[in-house]
């Protein structure tokens, strides 16, 4: 009887399934037709970035480096608190520097920037999404890295008068 249930099994939906976990981010379907129940799952491997803690902030704030790098942590326990104001993120996506790879980033560090100019772009669901300046002032740091994933309300640029 089991060899009659085999040659129920329909090939091409074991198939279909197949490609809908390959299509997206899924890493299981089950499907039930009756007594029959096909489950297709996928492994998924991801390699994991080291994740760095930093201790509690000190009461006494200290100056970055000048060569420090751009991507600094996003985590925001590991920020000490940071004179300007900050530009957030307005919604969870991936912040990019600049306009296309390769180019110029839209700002550096020290950079005058005007009302309205573009300083990053995030991009949220494969929408190219322009984080604009709020006022005229000077880039005083840049808070995130090229193409690093960020949350809503991450500080991303740190605005001075």
């Amino acid at each position: 009887m089991s060899d009659d249930k085999n040659k129920n099994i329909d090939a091409d939906l074991v198939r279909s399934l197949a490609d809908i976990l390959n299509d997206t981010d899924l890493t299981e379907i089950e499907v039930e037709r009756g007594d029959l129940k096909i489950k297709v799952k996928r492994e998924v491997t991801v390699a994991a970035a080291p994740i760095q803690y930093a201790a509690a902030p000190a009461p006494v704030a200290h100056a970055a480096p000048a060569a420090a790098p751009v991507s600094m942590p996003s985590d925001p326990a590991t920020i000490v608190a940071r004179s300007g104001e900050e530009v957030k993120s307005p919604m969870v996506g991936t912040a990019y520097l600049q306009p296309a790879p390769g180019s110029d980033p839209f700002i550096k560090a020290g950079d005058k920037v005007k009302k309205g100019q573009t300083l990053l772009i995030v991009e949220a669901m494969k929408t190219m999404n322009p984080i604009q300046a709020p006022r005229d002032g000077v880039v005083a740091e840049i808070l995130v890295g090229d193409a690093q994933p960020v949350e809503f309300g991450e500080a991303l640029v740190v605005l001075e008068a």
